[in-house]
């Protein structure tokens, strides 16, 4: 049986767009994700809604491993909203990472050209643990005034070398949704990630 979508598809998929976007326009801040969605494993709920407000027929998803290893979870995503799954990252708008800790490099996904640094992809990231607390990454840049904190867990070992260069290549480069329980936080290629002392 096909798990069910949003309960009120229009007004939940505003509300997810909203934390999401805010998430990105302000690097480091911890937007709430309300979602009582109930996807198929190991597709997490925020996931999973991030998924359903972002993603549609002109954007195509990517799944890693765990995603894809279960039938389920691309019939949830397809039925839900209308978008392609692709086997190929580069074509990817969208890629769906349930194991943080083991997330491809970067340069496997549409990082933009010069001329359209815009035609590059988002990746959504599960993650068990969001803050902005003490330890973790100190962020700089556009929409942050000063700096911000914010750490996550579990990530790949290099994944601060990883954002750096991510920053390096502005304009182009991915833009990144970390989705943890009920929350989300974004890093835009924008912003510039250092590890806190």
């Amino acid at each position: 049986m096909l798990a069910r979508g949003f309960a009120d598809p229009v007004h939940d998929a505003q509300g997810v767009f909203r934390a999401v976007m805010d998430a990105l326009a302000r690097p480091g801040t911890i937007q709430p994700v309300a979602t009582r969605l109930a996807p198929p494993a190991p597709l997490t709920p925020e996931l999973a809604a991030v998924a359903l407000a972002l993603a549609d027929s002109d954007a195509p998803l990517w799944l890693d491993a765990g995603l894809a290893r279960d039938p389920a979870v691309a019939g949830f995503l397809r039925f839900h909203t209308g978008a392609r799954i692709t086997d190929d990252p580069a074509e990817a708008a969208f890629a769906l990472v349930s194991d943080a800790a083991a997330c491809p490099d970067f340069a496997i996904f549409a990082n933009g050209t010069p001329a359209y640094p815009d035609r590059s992809a988002t990746l959504v990231l599960a993650v068990s643990e969001l803050g902005d607390g003490p330890g973790g990454w100190r962020l700089e840049g556009p929409g942050i005034r000063g700096s911000a904190r914010l750490a996550a867990s579990p990530l790949p070992a290099d994944f601060s070398a990883r954002l750096a260069r991510n920053h390096a290549g502005f304009p182009q480069g991915i833009d990144l949704i970390l989705a943890g329980p009920g929350r989300v936080a974004g890093l835009p290629r924008s912003t510039r990630v250092t590890l806190e002392d």
